[in-house]
Order: C-alpha cells, then sequence, then structure tokens
C-alpha cells in the first residue's frame, strides 16, 4: 500500500478515509477536488496533467478521487491499491445532504475559496443531484477498473459486514487490503455524534 486511490461517490467518505489513512500509514495525502478547482467562480485547472503527473510519479501517495477524466488512467496505472467506499445511495445521500446543508448555512470555503450557495443547489452539478445521478455509472466505472488487467496488479479494499452482520455504511467501518497488511477501523464524527 504505498500508491492509494480511495474512490467512491460523492459523499461516501472518501477525503476523511484518505485523510486517515495517509495519516496513519505516514503517505503523502492530495486532495483532487482541491487540485482541480483552483480559483473563484469554480475555476479549474487547465494544467491538471501536469499538476498531477509529478504527484503520481512519486513512490508513495494517497488520492481520495476516481480521478478527473484527463488525469484517471494515469493514477490508475500506478496506482498499487483501491480502497473502494461502495455504499448504498441510502447511506451516501444523507451523508452529501448534511455536509451540503452545512456548508451552505455556514459559507466554509472548500475548492479554490469557493463556497457552495443555496442557489447552486438546482444545479445538476450540486454534490446531492450529483450523488443521486452518478451513483449507479460511478459504481459501474469503478467496478470496471478494479477488474481491468491494465491496472494489474491492484489490491482492492472494500466495506465488509462485521460481526453481528451490521451492514456497510454503520456508525463505523473497517476496511483491508486484499493482502490484509493493514486494516483501518474508521468512524464518520457527523454518524457518531461527533
Amino acid at each position: 500500500m504505498e500508491r492509494i486511490m480511495v474512490v467512491g461517490v460523492t459523499g461516501a467518505g472518501k477525503s476523511t478515509l484518505a485523510r486517515a489513512v495517509g495519516a496513519r500509514l505516514n503517505v503523502p495525502y492530495h486532495e483532487m477536488d482541491a487540485l482541480y478547482f483552483t480559483g473563484p467562480d469554480w475555476a479549474v485547472n487547465d494544467k491538471l496533467t501536469e499538476t498531477v503527473s509529478p504527484l503520481a510519479a512519486e513512490p508513495r501517495w494517497i488520492i481520495d478521487s476516481i480521478g478527473y477524466p484527463e488525469v484517471r488512467d494515469l493514477l490508475w496505472e500506478r496506482a498499487d491499491t483501491v480502497l473502494w467506499l461502495d455504499y448504498a445511495k441510502r447511506v451516501v445521500l444523507p451523508r452529501v445532504l448534511r455536509r451540503s446543508l452545512r456548508r451552505s448555512l455556514t459559507r466554509e470555503p472548500v475548492f479554490g475559496g469557493n463556497t457552495e450557495t443555496w442557489a447552486g443547489w438546482l444545479s445538476r452539478e450540486h454534490p446531492v443531484w450529483w450523488a443521486w445521478s452518478q451513483h449507479a455509472g460511478r459504481h459501474r466505472e469503478i467496478a470496471h477498473r478494479t477488474s481491468d488487467p491494465r491496472f494489474a496488479p491492484l489490491h482492492e479494499g472494500r466495506p465488509f459486514r462485521r460481526a453481528g452482520g451490521q451492514a456497510p455504511g454503520g456508525q463505523r467501518t473497517e476496511l483491508f487490503g486484499q493482502r490484509g497488511q493493514v486494516r483501518f477501523r474508521v468512524h464518520d464524527p457527523v454518524e457518531d455524534g461527533g
């Protein structure tokens, strides 16, 4: 687990997990949306490939994304581990809804100094709508990529049912690498009440 991608739909907890795993393994963490959205009015980095290529060439990193189209194959070719947060809509939608409500109410700055606005909720690109509309397509793409021989050998970790039959997306989720080298227990402070 040297070059790790944490993948899933919007609101799955990719950034939270990537930060925790990066800290635990002392692996540099890179937030993909912060690399992509670089300025006011959601301006995008028109040199994303030039920004991401040196990061992907490093021996150790963790990124919280499947990757934007222009760098997707680059990241998947370099990654040795994928942690897939493969949650149902009923798990991710309440998460992204709470996060977007908080961000809209507090005007919390996000990538490139931008903020989520109430008017933004009407856009098909708003995180809540994006999580809803892209869920099935994102699942299919990740499933395809994790089985694609172009990206082998690739080790995959996914949420699993814990003892007692608690479904993934419960208050605490364990993730593991396929080889079993590392085991993590990560909790979502919002779901756990702090």
